[in-house]
Formats: C-alpha cells, sequence, structure tokens
C-alpha cells in the first residue's frame, strides 16, 4: 500500500473517530476516571513496572436516552477478572476496566457463586459472650476460612500496593470512551504497556439521534394524549355548560384509553402490545485506530468468541490482517474455559488447552484452582499447547475440541493461569521487538 493511499486511510479513520465520538456524549464519571488512571500510571511508569488494561464484561446498547430498555449479552465477565488475578500474580499493575456489577478480580470468588455469600459465615460468640457477656460476631465459615484468607490477603495485597485500579462503564458508548482515554494515557508507557481486550463489546448500537427521549411504549394509548389535553382545555375555556354528546363520546374514549394502561387485564378493550422494529447501525472498529494511534508502542491483545468451530481460526486471522495488531486469542462458546487459540502475526495458530490430566469432573472451580499451574509447573510453555499435559503432540492438536468430550462441570485449573504465563513470554519479545526497532531507528 502506498503512503498516500496510507495516509487517506489514516484520515478516514481518524475523521470516523471524530465524528462518533462528538455525536455520543462520554459518560459522566469520565474526568475522574482520566484523573486516577493518570496518577496510576505515571506511579508505575517511575517503578518500571508493566502496565495492563485489562477490558472485562458487556458493554450494553440503550434503546431510550432515559435507558429503561437496553440490548445486552451473556458475558459475566469470568475471563477478564480470572486473567486480572493472575496479571497482578505476574507481576503488573492492572487497570481493570469492567462492566458494572460484573465480575471483580477476588471477589469473583464468591459473588456470583451459586452458593449464597452468606453461607461462607456463621455467627459466633463474642470474646465478652465467652466471659459470660452478651453479644455475638461474623466469622468465617471454618470450612471456607483457608480458602477465604487465600484470597483476602491477594486481595489486600494488591490495594496496599496500588497495583489494581476499577473503573466501571456500562454501555458501548461509555466503554468506547473509556478505552480511548486510558489508553492515550498508556502511551507514555511505550512496549511495557498491554492492553487485553476482553470485554464482551457490541458490535450494533442506536445513534443519539434516532434514539427515542423515554421508554418505548407498548401500546397505542399514548398516541393521543396530547390531542386529549388540548380538546380539554378548549372545554374549560368555553365554560360550565351541560355536557354534550360530543363531550360525553370524548370521555368514554377517555375512560377506554384509561383501561389500555391496565397491565393486569387479561382481556383490555384496546390491545396492549404493537411490533418494534429496532434500526441499529454498526459499532465503528476503533481497533485500527487503537494500533495506530491511541497507544502506538503498546501490545495489544483482542479476542474473537464464536459458535462455529469451522469459522473460528479463520474470523481471528482476518480480525489480525485487518487491524494489524499483535495477538488475537480465539475461542468457542462451548469450549472456552477447556481451550483457546494464540493466533499472531507469523506464527503458527497455537492451541492452549487445559491438559486432560487436569479435566476433572468438578462442579466448583473455585479460587483454589488460582495459581494451581504454575504449583504443578505448568506454566503455559510446551506442554499448554498439547492435549497430553506432558508436552507431546498428539493428532489433531490443530483442530478444535469436541465439546461432547469434556466432562460436566468446571475444569481443575482455570485456562487463564495458561493464558497469562503464554501473553507474558509475547510481551517479553514485544518489548525486545519494540527496543531493537528503537535503537536501529
Amino acid at each position: 500500500m502506498s503512503s498516500q493511499a496510507t495516509a487517506r486511510t489514516s484520515s478516514e479513520l481518524l475523521t470516523e473517530e471524530n465524528a462518533y465520538f462528538s455525536s455520543n456524549p462520554p459518560p459522566k464519571a469520565l474526568r475522574q476516571h482520566i484523573a486516577a488512571a493518570e496518577a496510576f500510571i505515571q506511579q508505575h511508569a517511575a517503578e518500571n513496572r508493566r502496565v495492563v488494561l485489562v477490558t472485562s464484561g458487556g458493554t450494553t446498547v440503550p434503546l431510550e436516552k432515559n435507558t429503561v430498555r437496553f440490548i445486552d449479552n451473556f458475558s459475566a465477565g469470568t475471563r477478564g477478572a480470572t486473567s486480572a488475578e493472575y496479571f497482578l500474580e505476574s507481576g503488573y499493575a492492572v487497570i481493570f476496566l469492567h462492566r458494572q456489577f460484573s465480575l471483580l478480580p477476588y471477589s469473583r470468588h464468591y459473588s456470583h457463586s451459586t452458593d449464597c455469600f452468606l453461607d461462607f459465615l456463621r455467627e459466633a460468640p463474642s470474646e465478652e459472650e465467652e466471659e459470660g457477656g452478651a453479644g455475638s460476631r461474623v466469622v468465617a465459615n471454618p470450612a471456607h476460612q483457608a480458602k477465604m484468607l487465600r484470597v483476602l490477603r491477594k486481595y489486600n495485597a494488591a490495594k496496599q500496593r496500588n497495583m489494581l485500579l476499577m473503573l466501571p462503564f456500562v454501555t458501548i458508548t461509555d466503554y468506547l470512551h473509556e478505552l480511548r482515554a486510558v489508553a492515550q494515557l498508556m502511551r507514555p508507557l511505550g512496549p511495557n504497556g498491554l492492553l487485553y481486550l476482553a470485554a464482551a463489546v457490541s458490535d450494533f448500537f442506536v445513534p443519539p439521534d434516532r434514539m427515542a427521549e423515554h421508554k418505548i411504549q407498548s401500546t397505542d394509548a399514548t398516541d393521543s394524549l396530547g390531542k386529549k389535553k388540548k380538546q380539554r382545555q378548549q372545554r374549560q375555556q368555553q365554560g360550565p355548560t351541560a355536557a354534550t354528546q360530543e363531550q360525553r363520546a370524548a370521555a368514554a374514549e377517555d375512560e377506554a384509553e384509561e383501561e389500555a394502561f391496565d397491565n393486569f387485564d387479561s382481556s383490555p378493550a384496546v390491545p396492549r402490545s404493537k411490533r418494534l422494529i429496532i434500526d441499529l447501525d454498526p459499532v465503528p472498529k476503533f481497533l485500527k485506530n487503537l494500533v495506530d494511534g491511541w497507544a502506538p508502542e503498546g501490545m495489544i491483545v483482542s479476542f474473537k468468541l464464536e459458535t462455529d468451530p469451522g469459522i473460528l481460526v479463520h474470523k481471528a486471522r482476518y480480525s489480525l490482517d485487518r487491524y494489524q495488531h499483535h495477538l488475537v486469542v480465539g475461542n468457542l462458546l462451548a469450549t472456552r474455559k477447556w481451550e483457546v487459540v494464540f493466533v499472531s502475526p507469523g506464527e503458527r495458530d497455537r492451541w492452549i488447552r487445559v491438559p486432560s490430566a487436569r479435566r476433572k469432573r468438578t462442579q466448583t472451580g473455585l479460587e483454589e484452582v488460582v495459581g494451581a499451574a504454575e504449583r504443578d509447573g505448568d506454566d503455559g510453555g510446551a506442554g499448554a499447547g498439547t492435549d497430553a499435559g506432558d508436552g507431546r503432540s498428539l493428532p489433531g492438536d490443530d483442530k478444535p475440541m469436541d465439546p461432547a468430550s469434556l466432562p460436566d462441570g468446571e475444569p481443575e485449573i482455570e485456562i487463564e493461569s495458561l493464558i497469562i504465563p503464554a501473553v507474558r513470554d509475547l510481551h517479553d519479545k514485544h518489548i525486545r521487538s519494540v527496543a531493537a526497532r528503537n535503537k536501529s531507528g
């Protein structure tokens, strides 16, 4: 591609970027988030520490400006929250840009558990009560104390060292404003910055100029309210007169419309439901802007989730070629906790899998598995891309797993314990590559 064509393309990207961000207002907390992120990045840059921006959870697509209805996706933020913990264990400072109320690092072990959080606690007598006084205290259930203590210590260590900054978003527009702002703040980090884009980002949205101001109504009952209000005002101006036939008819019509608001009536006089057709625009793809302008020296990792195994690698490779970033992590909905595929420039596709020896049938997947791969000497290296778990390549390793071959429940180890060390290895190479390029340039 000629430099003129490249410049023209860059100009078009910038025009699209400016058009989107100028017409879609930023979240109210953006300034506060920018200030917090800037201070966080400056601290860790001064300490020559790597900083990773982990995005996590799904973005919403509001259908109204005063939002009642919105489009969402299934993401709970599991991948992002789990990855953030492993990045912290690997020495990274983590900016965790997450969907509000989605899973968070450390608290994830309990916040979305199938057991009620209160089941992890019990009431115990206070010291005064044990000595004959009154009162009681809340303590961790003895069966869970050891696990909770490990998680609590890691969380407190991250807080005390200011290694974790959590920034929430809700809508697709919130997310894109936050992503652009934080990525631009990370530019001084150079190659020490890593952007790990695990959020489930909406592909479509409703532009503000086509968005309803108030809640979209499911009936036509309110369509004539303006007309009726005007008629009532006219009758009031006429003064007290005998009710005419026209006025009585209008009153009866008003009564019928009032009845339409009764959602508990199984046979309303006015039908309650009407069709809703939503016209969505594609969300602009800003990954190329991120690569070229927002954080040009940082390493950028994106994710590609599919349900069809026949297109996963093709779509991941297409994304890599289109946006020219550093790594696409492909995963299938049915097997995302058991395997992923790394697609990177000039490299053979690399499957990272939970070793067969660790595919234990379990329904827990709780915090005791954090760090299990490292403790067992499985660091995501040679054995991580095989099905045997002992470094041997097996036939069919370049193909997705058959979901029917997997046990019920969760893997014995979290696959993020294999993903993050492998990403760190690639980040090491990226830092060396940028340093060599800058030295030769």
